[in-house]
């Protein structure tokens, strides 16, 4: 990768205009400009589109409504012309060192294939937003690596090579509007494909799925079908089978090996 990678910010989104413009304007204030910004309008019946567009964004449609349809349609918009797909939801907004961080973690990493980070609840009190930084977002870490052997790949905050989605765009339930998309994504993942958390990279989300005990539970139930739909893919010993019985750490195609670093958490990217 050159020391300039191209990076393309992809964002799909379902009548949220609102938010939208939140996450647009905080992408306009990114020490590191992103070279393209798509956003993929899923069947919206607001002013989404136009909001996209009046903040110079891509704007793509995508009739079949659900996240991982309007998320894979952004991912093969952007192949075309970049090397760093970045992912962002309509009510994230990313510091302005976010791009920034991204980058210098890939160009400081040739291994590195996919980087994750954490987030920070905003438009609840304290208490809603500690459970979902450490309950809801970090429990899904912790169980997802221990199940997995990866680390959950965090859809409102992460990157990924454009090569990892070449990999993977065609295995995972693209057209399966019922499931979690990035969760999909983790399981199709591999040891190999350099899969890393930083607890530093952070991102401001609303915590509108968490206030209510019902958003949060559609949230935590989802994960079932989710496994249910990549079955048995999902399955530790299928997993053990598919990486040749290695651990993480694994040779990946060119001969290079990958090692994680105090298990797959790194401090040290994007500082």
């Amino acid at each position: 990768m050159s020391l300039s990678p191209r990076v393309t910010v992809v964002i799909p989104c379902r009548n949220d205009a609102d938010f939208l413009r939140s996450c647009l304007e905080a992408l306009a204030g990114q020490t590191h400009p992103a070279d393209r910004v798509i956003v993929v309008d899923n069947a919206s019946t607001d002013a989404s589109a136009e909001v996209a567009r009046a903040h110079g964004a891509e704007v793509f449609e995508e009739a079949r409504i659900g996240i991982w349809p309007a998320a894979a349609r952004a991912y093969d918009e952007a192949l075309p012309d970049t090397d760093i797909i970045a992912r962002l939801d309509a009510d994230s907004r990313p510091h302005p060192d976010w791009i920034a961080r991204l980058v210098r973690a890939f160009v400081a990493d040739p291994h590195l294939g996919v980087l994750t980070g954490g987030a920070e609840f905003y438009g609840a009190g304290p208490v809603v937003s500690y459970l979902g930084e450490h309950w809801y977002i970090g429990g899904g870490h912790f169980w997802i690596k221990k199940w997995l052997g990866i680390p959950l790949v965090f859809g409102s905050n992460f990157a990924m090579r454009a090569r990892v989605w070449e990999r993977v765009r065609d295995e995972v339930d693209r057209t399966n509007g019922r499931i979690h998309d990035d969760l999909d994504l983790t399981i199709r993942l591999r040891s190999a494909d350099g899969v890393r958390f930083d607890p530093e990279l952070r991102m401001p989300v609303s915590a509108r799925p968490l206030v209510t005990q019902r958003g949060l539970w559609r949230r935590v139930w989802r994960v079932v079908p989710t496994f249910a739909a990549s079955w048995p893919e999902g399955a530790a010993w299928k997993r053990r089978d598919l990486e040749g019985g290695r651990v993480p750490g694994a040779v990946t195609g060119d001969g290079d090996t990958w090692t994680p670093i105090d298990e797959d958490w790194a401090p040290g990217f994007g500082r």
